[in-house]
């Protein structure tokens, strides 16, 4: 069975330097989960940073397209 991606915009926060800093991605995933879970990969490699340091305040599905 093949689950077809969503689109998901991710807001939340990340450790930048000393300061928190606000995000806001469009992540495709399966589902609300994995949309989290993909945020925390993409972050944390980008900014080379620790899950404990990535905060999600929310997701929710984007409409249309």
């Amino acid at each position: 069975m093949v689950t077809e991606n969503q689109k998901f915009e991710v807001k939340g926060t990340f450790l930048m330097g000393k300061e928190w800093a606000h995000y806001s991605k469009v992540i495709e995933a399966p589902n609300a989960k994995q949309a989290e879970e993909r945020t925390f990969a993409v972050i944390g490699s980008k900014h080379n940073l620790k899950r404990r340091y990535i905060k999600v305040d929310g997701v929710t599905p984007v409409k249309g397209e």
